[in-house]
């Protein structure tokens, strides 16, 4: 084991753990805000859970996309776009009047989220660390070895064993790549580019806004007021029920067919959702149809993008700079989901019935690029993912990279 690296990421199991102080934090603040009387009690505690969905959304993926086998890869991914689901489901449903949502219980309902932090607490110890930190970043080969049996069960891990001295081999001599060198970097413009437009188009294509409507749709519709509040949750059950149909079948079908599909259903449904929006008032079945496309629409979102965005950055990235990746990623989604919350007052207000149309634009573009630029990623290891966008950055160049022989790497750096 190298002890001397000059630079060092922490582990992602311990950053995991280390990350949920910031939950049990603001979870005693909530708890406690309304006893004191103190609203930046409130404000506070949302600043540490918005640390904590930041880390915890970087590091979770990536944890679950290097302990994963190649074939189940992006099965495991997935799986955080099942919970991020789950979550919203959950939410809403211990939001609703009846349980948690009224005057007096508000302060558990935000102190909920003591739950899963207390959850997480208790299950990551169980939990080995990912192989490849292990491996390549540490360079502790037992310690792998013992982590790979852990996680497959069983003791033949050789030939995957090789495939990670293969990719550590590839990473000898390269240090660590900090978040603004991947914009500079020739070797990583493809992956750069498709981590921006395509993280952008998840955040733009309008899913967010239309959680935000759907309400004033319903009322329309002729939902009673006190209803409302259910059809709400048919929203995250739709989204709930996508995202685990795509963890499914994502093996089968391929990272590209789930994000055009997506993307395509969603123009589809957005176009027929704009159109009945300037119809309503001239049938009196618009706004049933109107309604009809808010559940399509969020099914068409869980069936590609709101998964499979999220497996690219460990996909399209080698060890070096995946963690640099993430956090251009994060930051990139919570840049785009400030701006949209921040303007869809204004489309709304300058657009009226047309203020969806910028959001399909933007899901256009998405199939578009996925279809053109992305390259499949299904079934291959991270070295063969590695030659081939090395072929799609320099086509003039016969071959990938040259891979040397096994040397710990200048671990990865934050």
């Amino acid at each position: 084991m190298n002890r001397n690296r000059p630079y060092s990421l922490a582990p992602r199991k311990k950053s995991l753990l280390v990350n949920n102080i910031f939950v049990v934090a603001a979870a005693i603040l909530f708890g406690s805000s309304r006893r004191a009387g103190s609203f930046e009690m409130i404000m506070l505690g949302r600043l540490l859970m918005g640390i904590s969905a930041g880390v915890s959304m970087n590091i979770q993926p990536m944890y679950l996309g290097e302990s994963a086998p190649k074939e189940l890869r992006g099965t495991v991914a997935m799986t955080s776009a099942i919970f991020t689901a789950l979550g919203i489901v959950m939410g809403q449903v211990v939001s609703l009047r009846e349980l948690l949502g009224g005057p007096q219980a508000w302060p558990l309902l935000l102190a909920s989220c003591l739950v899963p932090g207390v959850l997480q607490l208790a299950s990551l110890p169980l939990l080995p660390e990912s192989p490849r930190y292990l491996l390549i970043d540490c360079g502790d080969r037992a310690t792998c070895l013992a982590a790979l049996q852990r996680l497959r069960g069983t003791t033949e891990v050789m030939v995957e064993l090789a495939e990670l001295e293969e990719e550590r081999a590839a990473c000898r001599g390269r240090r660590a790549r900090r978040p603004w060198e991947l914009f500079k970097d020739g070797t990583f413009r493809r992956q750069v580019i498709s981590l921006v437009v395509l993280g952008s188009a998840m955040e733009l294509c309008g899913n967010d806004s239309i959680y935000a409507y759907a309400s004033s749709v319903f009322r329309e519709a002729g939902v009673p007021e006190d209803k409302v509040q259910y059809a709400i949750v048919g929203t995250g059950c739709c989204e709930l029920l996508t995202a685990f149909i795509s963890c499914v079948v994502i093996e089968r079908v391929g990272r590209r067919v789930l994000l055009m599909g997506g993307y395509s259903l969603m123009t589809c449904w957005g176009s027929v959702f704009t159109a009945a929006l300037c119809l309503q008032s001239s049938f009196p079945w618009m706004p049933y149809l109107a309604m009809s496309c808010i559940f399509a629409f969020i099914l068409s979102f869980g069936i590609g993008p709101a998964g499979v965005t999220g497996i690219l950055a460990t996909e399209l990235f080698d060890q070096t700079a995946r963690p640099a990746a993430y956090m251009v990623c994060g930051a990139l989604m919570w840049t785009m989901l400030f701006l949209v919350w921040l303007g869809f007052p204004f489309l709304m207000e300058g657009l009226s019935h047309f203020f969806y149309v910028p959001f399909l634009g933007v899901c256009v573009c998405g199939a578009i690029y996925t279809g053109f630029f992305l390259p499949e990623t299904k079934g291959k290891t991270f070295l063969e993912i590695s030659e081939e966008l090395h072929r799609l950055n320099f086509p003039g160049q016969s071959q990938g990279p040259m891979w040397r022989s096994p040397e710990v790497i200048r671990s990865t750096e934050l």
